[in-house]
């Protein structure tokens, strides 16, 4: 599917976003990233991390890996700096780590390596056998009709223009809190064009990558992302970008949670293009407790 003609304002909105003011040559500032939320969306930190590691390296070389930690909740009505370290500079490779500062603080870490693009030998997992975009509902379609009791703010979350335009597999879990294995695919794409830099592409599915991933293991519980009495924070994101794509066409999110324990979730995910080709893979450790044992991170 092709994407339409024009961004949505929301999508026009998170490009404004991923344009880094660049302060020195290493040294970069994101606009404020206020969403309504209380704190920073870890998956925009993410974003602007990219964005600010991919403008010190050469076109020629993509990013292929990325391994961050999200330090402290960022706030959204002031704007992040972003350091970037050059590492290193080889034959092949090239290696940057960035460091996000907000009040003087460090909130984010990440270190990210990028390659010039080579041929060598080939395969992959296979694509998951699912229905196609255009055969599933849109999300605020699907919560309308939802039956079971669902947070007032997931549905208000739903009901806003997205930058992500989101179609969910299986949408059973919410007309039902009974657990069940945790895994969850979804499509996904940008509600509009990116053009052709690959770097924000990059970027954008860096952003969405983040919302569900910790959410899928929510699923083994019979517990939903906006649910009050659950206490969530991304603690750390790793990404591996096998080969090139576009995150304004259709994406397939495949993800699983194998593992929580000592309020800690383990999930990982993968993404594949229209094509069956898989394009990344993600993996992330998260803060999941008890809304009430929870205590705030210092």
């Amino acid at each position: 599917m092709t994407a339409s003609p024009q961004p949505h304002a929301a999508l026009e909105k998170l490009l404004q976003t991923l344009t880094l003011e660049r302060l020195e040559d290493n040294l970069f500032r994101g606009p404020r990233a206020s969403e309504g939320w209380q704190r920073v969306y870890g998956g925009l930190v993410l974003g602007q991390a990219v964005v600010a590691a991919a403008l010190t390296v050469d076109e020629s070389r993509p990013i292929h890996s990325l391994h961050a930690y999200f330090l402290l909740a960022g706030d959204p009505e002031h704007e992040i700096v972003y350091d970037v370290e050059r590492l290193r500079d080889g034959g092949s490779f090239t290696t940057r780590r960035v460091r996000a500062v907000q009040h003087g603080r460090p909130i984010f870490a990440m270190s990210a390596s990028f390659q010039k693009q080579e041929a060598g030998y080939e395969h992959q997992s296979e694509m998951p056998d699912v229905p196609p975009p255009e055969a599933l509902p849109g999300v605020s379609d699907l919560l309308s009709a939802a039956t079971t009791d669902l947070p007032e703010s997931m549905r208000a979350y739903w009901r806003r223009e997205r930058p992500i335009d989101v179609r969910i597999v299986d949408a059973s879990r919410y007309m039902s809190r009974e657990p069940r294995a945790p895994k969850q695919s979804i499509w996904l794409k940008s509600n509009g064009p990116l053009g052709d830099q690959p770097y924000i592409h990059q970027a954008v599915l860096a952003y969405a990558s983040d919302f569900t991933l910790l959410d899928t293991a929510l699923i083994a519980h019979g517990k939903l992302l906006f649910d009050a009495d659950v206490q969530l924070a991304s603690l750390d994101h790793a990404m591996w970008f096998h080969r090139p794509f576009r995150a304004d066409d259709w994406l397939l999110y495949t993800q699983d949670s194998p593992s929580a324990s000592a309020a800690r979730a383990y999930c990982r995910g993968a993404v594949f293009d229209r094509q069956g080709r898989l394009v990344a893979s993600t993996v992330q450790e998260g803060l999941m407790r008890p809304r009430e044992t929870a205590f705030l991170l210092k």
